[in-house]
């Protein structure tokens, strides 16, 4: 059963993933920014920067850490001098310290391609997080938002960016969208934000980080090698949350069986986790390397056979496939032993009519088409998105004093299917292949011998599979010294592991502790 171009297209699309605190207003907001007008400003008047800066305090391991939080938006440029975009960004900085240029800084985003920061921001990293029900639907309002304890403040400033066109940032000008809406035109514009930022807060000389999830790893590869090869701004690390570098991996395009054999250990997990294997493993992660093994031998030597494969052969691989993914050997053999991502979540749990979630496959939702071949819909991100997007928008205004009378796009479904997938990773080219940018991070690796890498994997995840994200940091071509700079971390939860309360600790553990470690190299 073969992947129709039109169902690799949509695959990528489906990227998109989507204390008790005083505030107070600053006398004085970050150096360069305005506060906003008291008035709209009149039809065709020129772009100005606004901002809001308010002050707090949020006790993070026993120690309370005041902070200035300033929600203000940040003009672009092109080479003329002409404004192009407003970009809307979050900042959170540590009030008491003397000297910030040795402080930390960090630069956090999501993906999509057209998502805004509101999911790292309101479920990980800043200081005010949702409460949501874990691996089931959050009720409707009245949402509770309360400190969060597993807070990055106490190791690193924060900045979260939100890309032209999600959030509060738009073109300006004569500038639209699509100027933005492209894998170098994004990296480009982000690198501007970041740039200026730095130069305008003091901030050259303190250790710097990227952390971006999902679109947001592959925009990071890109953009960390663009600002140290063409900035001179070296970064101490970069931080891979559910990580796609490579999206031919990931999207099952006609004549590659690599996707079937990345994703299957991640069939594997989710079977076990719904308890539809026959002979259900006690020992989860020993589970997890038989798959390993057994997608990257056996498996792999079955599909790398096409059409030379024996009938014996493929019922016997049939069988084996059905022990470790929970589906029927009729249906993996009329599948030719290769099951996609969409028919894989409608297949699963069709017997309890069922469809299973994509970025957390913990989730499940009504399957609304019994006979359906594939899922298209995603149980996870019903079940989070209103809780995520009411949350935020009382936030900015309730407690960070902006966007009164501004809309605030959490996800932009035009960007994401108007972005341009084209990108020159500097290598010369030659025939078109799949959105890539591996050669990105090498070169930025190689560049900087003291970059490094930690790339954190949620077992459950679907859209971007804990084995894909291995096999393309294995294959970077790097050095044996530089590989050893990567690091790989596990959560028992999904794309956005920190919906989970012990896998959110977790990843503040693993977070700081990176940081701890690198910023004084």
């Amino acid at each position: 059963m073969r992947m129709s171009k039109k169902l690799g297209i949509v695959l990528a699309a489906l990227l998109m993933t989507f204390s008790m605190t005083t505030n107070v207003a600053a006398q004085k907001p970050d150096e360069g920014a305005k506060k906003p007008d008291e008035k709209p400003p009149s039809e065709g008047a020129a772009p100005k920067e606004e901002s809001s800066v308010t002050e707090h305090s949020i006790k993070i391991g026993g120690t309370t850490i005041a902070y200035q939080a300033t929600a203000g938006t940040l003009l672009l440029k092109d080479e003329k001098g002409d404004v192009t975009a407003s970009l809307y960004y979050t900042a959170y900085t540590k009030s008491d310290v003397k000297d910030s240029s040795q402080r930390p800084v960090s630069f956090v985003y999501n993906g999509g391609p057209g998502s805004s920061s509101v999911w790292l921001h309101m479920g990980a990293f800043g200081p005010r997080r949702v409460i949501t029900v874990d691996a089931d639907a959050t009720p409707p309002p009245p949402y509770k938002l309360a400190d969060n304890a597993s807070c990055l403040l106490d190791k690193t400033d924060l900045v979260f960016i939100d890309p032209v066109g999600t959030g509060f940032s738009k073109p300006e000008g004569k500038a639209k969208g699509k100027d933005f809406w492209g894998v170098d035109e994004d990296v480009k514009s982000l690198a501007q934000f970041i740039t200026s930022y730095v130069s305008r807060n003091s901030r050259w000389n303190s250790p710097k980080y990227l952390l971006g999830e999902s679109y947001g790893t592959f925009r990071s590869a890109a953009l960390v090698n663009y600002l140290q090869s063409r900035n001179g701004m070296d970064f101490n690390g970069v931080v891979l949350i559910s990580n796609v570098l490579d999206l031919a991996t990931i999207t099952f395009p006609n004549g590659d069986d690599r996707p079937f054999i990345l994703y299957l250990p991640s069939y594997a997990a989710t079977a076990w986790y719904h308890k539809l294997l026959k002979d259900r493993p006690a020992d989860l992660n020993a589970f997890l390397q038989e798959a390993r093994r057994f997608a990257a031998n056996e498996y792999a030597v079955a599909l790398m056979k096409g059409s030379k494969i024996s009938p014996a052969e493929k019922t016997d691989m049939a069988k084996k496939l059905s022990g470790f993914t929970g589906l029927s050997e009729d249906y993996l053999s009329k599948a030719d032993l290769r099951v996609n991502l969409p028919q894989f979540l409608a297949e699963l749990q069709r017997g309890r009519e069922l469809a299973t979630g994509r970025l957390d496959a913990r989730f499940s939702g009504p399957s609304v088409d019994l006979l359906t071949e594939f899922v298209f819909h995603d149980p996870q991100s019903n079940a989070l998105t209103g809780a995520f997007t009411a949350a935020f928008n009382s936030y900015v205004r309730d407690e960070l004093k902006f966007g009164k009378d501004k809309n605030y796009v959490i996800l932009s479904f035009e960007a994401n299917r108007a972005w341009n997938w084209k990108h020159d990773d500097g290598s010369g080219g030659g025939f078109p292949n799949s959105p890539n940018v591996e050669a990105d991070l090498a070169q930025a690796m190689v560049n900087n011998t003291h970059l490094q890498v930690e790339v954190e994997n949620g077992i459950y995840d679907m859209a971007t599979p804990f084995f894909e994200s291995e096999y393309t940091m294995d294959h970077l071509g790097l050095p044996a010294k530089l590989q050893s700079h990567i690091q790989f971390k596990y959560y028992e939860a999904g794309h956005m592991m920190y919906v989970q309360d012990a896998s959110l600790q977790k990843l503040k553990a693993n977070v700081a502790a990176f940081i701890d470690r690198t910023s004084h190299p």
